[in-house]
Order: structure tokens, then sequence, then C-alpha cells
């Protein structure tokens, strides 16, 4: 991408595993990526990633589940790096419980980030997109939109996320904007690491046991959700919208 053409990406939930991975790799695909994570020193690591690279990004905080925060942050970008064409939805928590043990502020805060979250960010960056007359949005759902015990909140929204997906798709694609959704299966991350912890099972023999359920017998990494994001915001993708991919190792709905 040469220099006077480069595009602005905003990662969100960029401070570590998916999210960073994902902002490292647009930065190497030569786009000029906001990293946006709640607190923006959390940010800075993969900033810094990134810069140290060759790289150019500016680290932002901000709640994505809060409208007044989400319009200053995308209103920064545009000041600072340029107006944003491509998003990618990533920012996400869990609050894992079983249905009756689960309280509504388990589910409210869940719902918030994930789709309320996704919602406002694109809202925010889209008059960009259609300014331009390009764009790429790319969602972050989860196998788990299939059902997963204790998940009642995370599934209902990682599944709300893909109906998100291809409503935009229809929406957006006459002003040149592609929006699609990757649902990754178990990758081995920060996130993955802390549900270990939390079953109190030694971190090696999950993976392991996980791996066994998988047909290509390994965890993820985070670089394979990174490079099918490469892929969607790419001019390769232009006519693939609207679509939710699997990144699991194996077939999925």
């Amino acid at each position: 991408m040469a220099e006077s053409q480069q595009r602005v990406a905003i990662v969100t939930g960029a401070a570590r595993g998916i999210g960073a991975a994902t902002a490292q790799r647009l930065a190497q695909d030569g786009f000029k990526v906001a990293v946006i994570d709640l607190e923006e020193s959390a940010a800075k690591t993969t900033v810094d990633a990134i810069v140290s690279a060759g790289g150019s990004a500016i680290a932002v905080g901000a709640d994505v589940s809060d409208a007044a925060a989400v319009e200053a942050a995308v209103e920064r970008v545009a000041e600072e790096l340029g107006a944003p064409t491509v998003l990618i939805n990533n920012a996400g928590i869990t609050r894992d419980n079983l249905l009756f043990k689960m309280s509504e502020q388990d589910w409210d805060s869940v719902m918030g980030v994930h789709l309320k979250g996704s919602f406002l960010m694109a809202r925010a960056v889209q008059k960009h997109m259609v300014d331009a007359g390009w764009g790429r949005i790319v969602n972050l759902s989860s196998t788990s939109a299939l059902g997963n015990r204790g998940q009642a909140n995370y599934s209902t929204a990682k599944a709300g996320l893909q109906g998100f997906t291809k409503t935009l798709a229809i929406e957006l694609g006459k002003f040149g904007v592609t929006v699609n959704c990757i649902a990754p299966g178990f990758i081995a991350s920060e996130m993955t690491k802390a549900t270990a912890e939390r079953l109190g099972v030694d971190w090696e023999e999950f993976k392991a046991a996980r791996a066994k359920e998988i047909p290509v017998q390994r965890p993820g990494d985070v670089e394979d959700i990174a490079q099918t994001v490469s892929f969607f915001v790419d001019e390769r993708s232009s006519f693939v919208s609207g679509q939710v991919i699997y990144v699991a190792g194996g077939p999925k709905a």
C-alpha cells in the first residue's frame, strides 16, 4: 500500500490476544492502526510492537459500550491517523455461569460490550467508509454461537453478531463496504488461559484435552484469526460479504 494511500484500521479490544495479533498483522499489511482498548495504557504495548516493526499506530482508550466514548474515539482516530475505513469489532468479555446463577449484570455487561459495542463502533465508522466509497468491517463471533454450557449470555451475543453482520452487508454493500464475520474455535490466548485457571486445570493439560476434540489436532493460534482478518480486509475478498467463517480446525455450523 503506497504511503499516500495508506488506509486506517481500527481494532477494538486490541491490548492483547486476538486483537493485538490482528492489529500487528494489519500494520504489516500496510494499514495505519488505531489500537482501542478500555485502558489506553494497556493498548500501548501493542502500539509499541507495531511502531518498533516500522508501522504506524496510536493507542486509544474507550469503553465501546459507551456511545459518547465511541464517538470521541473515532473522532480522535480520524484527526490523528486519517478517516478509518477498516473496523475490526473484536472487544469482548466473558461472564460465564449456568443460567440459574447468571445475574442480570452478567447478561447486560456481555451484551453491552459484544453487541452494543459493535453497533456503536460500526455506526460511528460507517460514515467514513461511505464517504470513501470503500470499507471493511469484520466482526468476531465464536463457535459458542452454536451453544456452549455456561455461556447463555456469550453464546447469544456471538450469535447476534452473525445476524448483525448479514444485515450490515446488505445495507452497506452499495457503498463499497463489505461486512464479514469470523467465528474462532478454541484459540490459545490469555482469555482461554484464564478459563483454565478458573476451572483449576493445568494450562498444558487443558490445551491437550481440547486439541483432541479438534480434527486438525491442535489449538488455534491468535495468528490464525489475524490471517483470516487480513484476507477479509484485502482487495482479494471484495466479492465476499455477509459471510460467517468458522476458523476452528474443523467443520462447524
